[in-house]
């Protein structure tokens, strides 16, 4: 599931001040290399676990250098499948819907004081 509308895919960020933001928020960074990283907040509800992700691409410099520029991506989420994997196309329960949607507005405040 693609949550748009959310401001956040149009974001452009030091790589230093993204990884401060989304630690502050709960986010880890899974999956990356020198031109993209992976950012998660786990979910969890009645016993099953949901991912919110948001994705970042380097348009400049390489990640972990302080100063390279991030853009992100649209957020989107998925249902963890055990023992791995996401469906991203598993109807998301309103209650984690509501609980990304509040996680990515806080992102977005500290985006927009940036």
């Amino acid at each position: 599931m693609v949550i748009k509308d959310t401001g956040i895919g149009t974001k452009e960020v030091f790589f230093a001040d993204l990884e401060h933001y989304m630690s502050e928020l709960g986010f880890d960074r899974g999956a990356w290399d020198y031109k993209h990283a992976t950012y998660d907040y786990k979910i969890q509800d009645k016993g099953n676990v949901f991912y919110l992700r948001i994705e970042a691409n380097v348009t400049q410099g390489k990640l972990e250098d302080t100063h390279a520029v991030l853009k992100l991506e649209d957020p989107y989420m998925g249902k963890h499948l055990f023992p791995h994997g996401l469906d991203y196309d598993y109807p998301m329960p309103d209650s984690v819907v509501k609980t990304a949607k509040l996680k990515l507005q806080m992102l977005g405040e500290k985006l927009s004081s940036h």
